[in-house]
């Protein structure tokens, strides 16, 4: 959420960005009750000046006469009654004014490419080269059909559409991903987590998620006993909520692992088949909190591990600036990681193939911790909003597709990637 003296001070540009973002959001209408907040907070304080002096008249009604005292009385409950409502005004504005400031997205950095959606992201790097076959590839639901270890219909029969099972090596694959990037962010100063699967509806407000709605994409519980996450961004960035931390105690490096929920509501297309898009997952993430003029380093941290754990993996990647249209309202600046899927190729061949998002990673400065009230003492005694950023270090299920299909070969097996066969345990999966 944005200061709001900062939006009353900086409209234009607000409207302007709430424009880029092809959001819905009326600064103007924050900036109204905003000043009206003001006045009626100047209004109360007078009311209760005018109260404590009438209280001290009170305290000496000894000499005054019957009539001056009653005159005193009369003029307090006038007060108490004026006070009672403009106290019920304030906090009706203060609600109104919190709820209307909360769809106002945060400000994007001034190099974020302006566009409405994906296809005006702006490449800035690539890393890799896509594989050349002899042969025409497979996507990874056919490779994981073929090679035992993805079921997709007994998911779709049990569970639903969008739910799979992973199975035989799939299996190990995927605890083998998990082990390769905790390690590494361990290394990296990372505090690992297991987090909780359902999180409080006041914290994912708080990273920014709207968990109820038409577009929601939460799953929400029966009883408003919370929501499933769709990630663990919400878990780790609540552990610190209504929480001051030491100055000496930042930066905070955290990985979670978790679960991950979502109904993918509207999600469709040949590019969301398979495990691209799915209901559950489970993902390693990053995120941090830190002193405000470090944000910007630690997002080009973030961003460095995600290369370094693609890269480490063999699989081509490039990198993308997102766009002020698809950068989601908390995020100041998000960079993607797109890796090379052949399977992606339509109608297969050869040299075919897309890019598909697998990481991203968000500077959300202080918009999260506005909302989640979680500070930093300053040196100086004062209390100061930290800055939170978060980063995909690995979807596990979308790394598995960028494996199966970049390292597939003729005879219709999967090699693994020479940094996972440790973890692993086989250097191979075989058709069965």
């Amino acid at each position: 959420m944005l200061d709001y003296r900062f939006i009353a001070e900086n409209l234009e540009a607000v409207k302007k960005n709430i424009a880029d973002r092809n959001m819905k959001a009326d600064a103007e209408e924050v900036v109204r009750l905003f000043n009206r907040r003001t006045e009626l907070t100047t209004a109360l304080q007078g009311l209760q000046q005018k109260r404590n002096s009438n209280a001290a008249a009170m305290k000496g009604a000894g000499a005054l006469s019957a009539d001056e005292r009653n005159g005193l009385i009369e003029e307090g409950k006038r007060l108490k009654d004026e006070i009672a409502a403009c106290e019920a005004e304030l906090a009706g504005a203060e609600k109104a004014m919190e709820a209307e400031a909360r769809r106002i997205p945060n400000m994007a950095h001034p190099a974020a490419p302006i566009g409405r959606e994906d296809k005006d992201n702006l490449e800035v790097k690539r890393v890799g080269s896509p594989p050349k076959f002899d042969f025409a590839p497979s996507d990874h639901v056919k490779l994981g059909q073929d090679l035992d270890i993805i079921d997709f219909d007994s998911g779709t029969r049990v569970s639903g559409t969008k739910f799979y099972y992973l199975k035989n090596e799939g299996v190990f694959l995927e605890l083998a991903l998990t082990r390769y990037v905790l390690d590494m962010l361990a290394k990296k100063g990372f505090t690992p987590f297991i987090t909780p699967d359902v999180a409080k509806e006041e914290i994912l407000e708080g990273i920014g998620f709207n968990p109820r709605g038409a577009e929601s994409n939460v799953y929400t519980l029966e009883g408003g006993e919370g929501c499933l996450v769709g990630t663990a961004e919400i878990t780790l960035g609540g552990y610190y909520a209504d929480t001051i931390i030491p100055e000496e105690k930042l930066p905070l490096r955290m990985a979670g692992l978790s679960h991950c929920f979502r109904r993918e509501a509207g999600a469709a297309g040949q590019f969301s088949k398979g495990l691209y898009r799915v209901h559950q997952f489970t993902k390693v993430e990053m995120f941090v909190c830190c002193l405000p003029e470090e944000s910007e380093a630690f997002h080009e941290e973030l961003r460095l591990i995600e290369e370094e754990i693609f890269s480490g993996l063999e699989i081509p990647f490039r990198v993308v600036d997102t766009c002020t249209g698809d950068l989601g309202a908390p995020a100041y600046r998000k960079w993607d990681l797109e890796a090379w899927m052949p399977g992606r190729a339509n109608p297969p061949s050869p040299e075919g193939g897309e890019w598909g998002e697998v990481t991203s990673t968000s500077n959300c400065t202080d918009y999260q911790a506005r909302r989640l009230n979680v500070k930093y003492k300053g040196k100086d005694g004062k209390n100061r909003y930290v800055h939170m950023l978060n980063g995909t270090a690995m979807a596990l299920s979308r790394g598995i597709i960028a494996i199966l299909e970049n390292f597939q070969e003729a005879d219709g097996s999967v090699r693994i990637p020479e940094a996972l066969v440790p973890y692993c345990g086989f250097e191979r999966i075989q058709r069965r």
